[in-house]
């Protein structure tokens, strides 16, 4: 059963920035970039479980295309998006958005 996925203000930009990046080395690479996102977040509403936790309740899903993973937070009521991090970033910068 799906349940709503809402992603923080900061994993907003962070996809944004990121679609721009992409978006500036071919032209509608950012698009494809979203368009992956979309099929995580609806595999994540659809199953959230099945992904690992990487940090007490925070799980994580690994995008196939792009070296990107979102990292989520599944609630009684849907689903919150903490991140769209880049996986050879240094994870402790995800501290504190729990």
């Amino acid at each position: 059963m799906s349940v709503p996925v809402t992603l923080r203000p900061i994993a907003q930009l962070e996809l944004g920035e990121t679609m721009d990046w992409y978006e500036k080395q071919r032209e509608g690479l950012g698009l494809e970039l979203k368009d992956e996102v979309d099929r995580v977040l609806t595999r994540i509403a659809n199953a959230p479980l099945n992904f690992r936790p990487v940090r007490g309740p925070v799980r994580r899903a690994l995008l196939s295309r792009f070296p990107y993973a979102i990292h989520f937070l599944p609630e009684e009521d849907g689903i919150v998006v903490l991140a769209v991090f880049h996986t050879r970033r240094n994870p402790s910068r995800l501290e504190g958005r729990v």
